[in-house]
């Protein structure tokens, strides 16, 4: 049978595209046919990856987004499809494919992937005018498909059944349910309520101090949130992560999922952080949570009245019993299964055919056809040739296991080459058979593991090469849940950090720190009143805190070191520091930005007045012959802090702002 589903953006990320992506997937794996026409191109590439065996047409090209061209791109399309079933999945999409799409030649189905409640009256005329038309009508929970069926008029045609949602399993391994890390994810939304989510950790953060809440996503509300984050103080404790792919990654570092929704047509989050062992907080909002999340067992409903308060209560219950909270993982992976792709696709299956059984099998387009539909649009970035899309992760010691699936694999070596080294640093690490399926060390994968006790990396960035071939390896995905809670190492070659990610250009990469000694930052605080860090330090053996000094250094090289205030913030804290451990950690410094100099109130903009450039300080202690001790965030997964580690501006007319740099060093700018 041949499928062709209607996006409106096929290369944003969104609930919708990814349950789409997961759907085309699973029936093109049944042998269907299955292609996915995209109304608008705003990449190059899709941003969620769609089976390659799914055939991706964009309708328009990039940035042309005339709503007139749009449809008329569209209706030409409907003309031409020979597809046995045509599925819309907005009232757009559903409007278009009721006027335009041609009745007599294949099944119309349309979607509904928000709910009735939530539609404006526009989109609710565009939806009941096309229920009209159409043979089917598929809201993804019971509950909304009830509310369509109560509300749409006697004439209408379209046969209205729910049908969730799919899920794929993890790929990834289930959550340990200790990361002490609260996730969520979606398209920062109104609806979704985050402003929500912020309020009810803020009634958390006191008393949990060690815990912290990521949301992943983008969208409009980004900067309401950022000022929500910052009004409230808790920019040490939340990040707006930006938008993940995949997202699967993320969901196995949280210990806690949450969702916050004013409303939600069914809650594929849900079942994504389920599939990754995650509990999940969520409001009990129309329509979905409650038809997934069975209260007490696999997760916890809170009442949408309740607000934050409720949220809150619901997550302090989980954050305090670390064993419900396994209890509670282990649950939701049985649930997630019910979700899976080929079950939701065999429910399609059977509706496309009860659709198409009385129409004749639509004939192959010819060669004049073929020519005015075009070629598909590229999809993501092909797999080096010879090999497959290789696998990263960090492990709990702070190594980097590399796995490359073996029907694609002819290397034996893993090869890492430092970028941009004259001296062609190369290490190379032997491959071996990966886990087989039950467990023993042999399979159809190969593995290779970077031993952080056996390999020193100089710092930089680590490309990684198969060898003999000498294939750039492409990444699938990179698991870093093991390193969210990872404290840089220390022995007797110095302070190191690995942290394996995914260039933009789908590249896997090791990025490494090595240094003689670190300053780990582990909070900022700034306000009117205050700028100051807290360090911890890593690698300074016997050397007492108290013989340190703090400067910020002109990152542009011109003018003085400006001297910053140095204390301790703890008096248990013994001074000097090493490796440190978990029960005797290293010491803590509070460094101390003086509003004075440099950094002194001025009228006027730029640093000094005159309307110049912003400026910059890259901040670093000193020992007392004057080495360098570089301050930054090298511990923990995330590779890149520029965008996530954000503070708010500082002093007299908050000018003064502390960041990252995108190698995680921290640096203070003024305004």
């Amino acid at each position: 049978m041949h499928v062709t589903f209607l996006l409106n953006n096929a290369y944003g990320i969104g609930g919708t595209i990814r349950s789409v992506a997961t759907l085309s997937g699973a029936l093109a794996a049944r042998g269907h046919a299955v292609t996915v026409a995209s109304l608008y191109r705003t990449r190059d590439r899709p941003s969620l990856a769609f089976d390659p065996r799914v055939t991706l047409i964009p309708l328009t090209r990039r940035n042309e987004s005339s709503a007139e061209v749009a449809e008329r791109r569209m209706a030409a399309f409907l003309a031409k499809a020979r597809a046995q079933v045509v599925v819309g999945t907005r009232p757009v999409l559903n409007d278009m494919l009721a006027r335009h799409g041609d009745g007599a030649r294949y099944a119309r189905v349309g979607q509904e992937h928000m709910t009735l409640a939530t539609r404006k009256p526009a989109d609710k005329d565009l939806q009941f005018g096309a229920l009209r038309e159409l043979d089917a009508f598929v809201p993804v929970s019971e509950a909304d498909a009830a509310a369509y069926r109560a509300a749409l008029p006697r004439d209408t045609k379209a046969r209205v059944l729910c049908i969730p949602n799919s899920s794929p399993p993890a790929r990834v391994a289930p959550s340990t349910g200790d990361t002490r890390a609260i996730v969520a994810a979606g398209r920062l939304v109104p609806v979704k309520r985050y402003g929500r989510l912020i309020d009810a950790f803020d009634r958390l953060a006191p008393d949990f101090p060690d815990w912290e809440l990521r949301i992943y996503g983008r969208g409009a509300e980004r900067p309401k949130l950022r000022e929500r984050i910052d009004s409230l103080g808790l920019y040490n404790q939340v990040r707006l992560m930006g938008a993940a792919s995949p997202i699967e990654t993320e969901w196995a570092k949280g210990a806690i999922a949450a969702v916050s929704s004013q409303a939600e047509s069914f809650g594929l989050t849900i079942v994504e952080a389920m599939a990754c062992g995650v509990p999940v907080v969520s409001t009990d909002c129309p329509h979905g949570p409650r038809e997934i999340i069975t209260h007490g067992e696999d997760g916890l409903l809170t009442p949408l009245k309740g607000g934050a308060g409720a949220l809150a209560d619901a997550l302090r219950e989980l954050m305090t019993d670390e064993d419900r909270r396994r209890r509670m993982g282990a649950r939701g992976l049985r649930t997630a299964a019910a979700f899976a792709p080929d079950a939701i696709a065999g429910r399609y299956e059977e509706l496309f055919s009860s659709l198409t059984a009385d129409r004749p099998a639509p004939r192959a387009p010819g060669l004049l056809a073929r020519l005015l539909r075009g070629r598909p649009a590229k999809q993501a970035t092909a797999p080096a040739e010879g090999h497959g899309r290789a696998r990263g992760a960090g492990t709990p010691d702070g190594g980097v296991r590399v796995t490359v699936p073996g029907g694609a694999h002819t290397a034996a070596e893993l090869v890492l080459r430092l970028r941009k080294d004259m001296r062609k640093h190369e290490f190379r690490v032997p491959f071996g058979p990966g886990p087989g399926a039950g467990g023993e060390s042999e399979g159809p994968d190969a593995t290779a593991t970077l031993d952080p006790a056996a390999l020193t990396l100089p710092e930089g960035r680590w490309d990684l090469y198969a060898a003999p071939r000498g294939g750039r390896l492409t990444a699938e995905l990179v698991e870093r849940a093991a390193l969210v809670t990872a404290r840089p190492r220390v022995d007797e070659h110095g302070v190191h950090a690995w942290i394996p990610y995914v260039t933009k250009y789908g590249n896997l990469t090791v990025r490494a720190w090595s240094r003689p000694a670190h300053a780990e930052v582990e909070e900022v605080r700034a306000d009117a009143d205050t700028a100051a860090v807290t360090v911890r330090l890593y690698g300074l053996g016997g050397l007492k805190a108290d013989e340190l000094t703090a400067h910020a250094v002109p990152a542009n090289g011109r003018g003085p070191a400006v001297e910053l205030r140095v204390e301790s913030p703890d008096t248990h804290d013994t001074p000097g520091g090493a490796a440190g451990t978990p029960e005797e950690p290293p010491a803590r410094l509070k460094l101390g930005v003086p509003f004075t100099g440099p950094f002194a109130a001025r009228d006027g903009g730029g640093a000094d007045g005159t309307g110049r450039a912003p400026e910059t300080w890259a901040v670093e202690l000193r020992t007392p012959d004057g080495t360098a001790v570089p301050v930054g965030r090298i511990g923990g997964d995330v590779p890149d802090r520029s965008r996530t580690d954000v503070f708010p501006g500082a002093g007299p007319g908050a000018r003064l702002h502390f960041g990252f740099t995108k190698d995680n060093e921290l640096v203070v700018r003024r305004d």
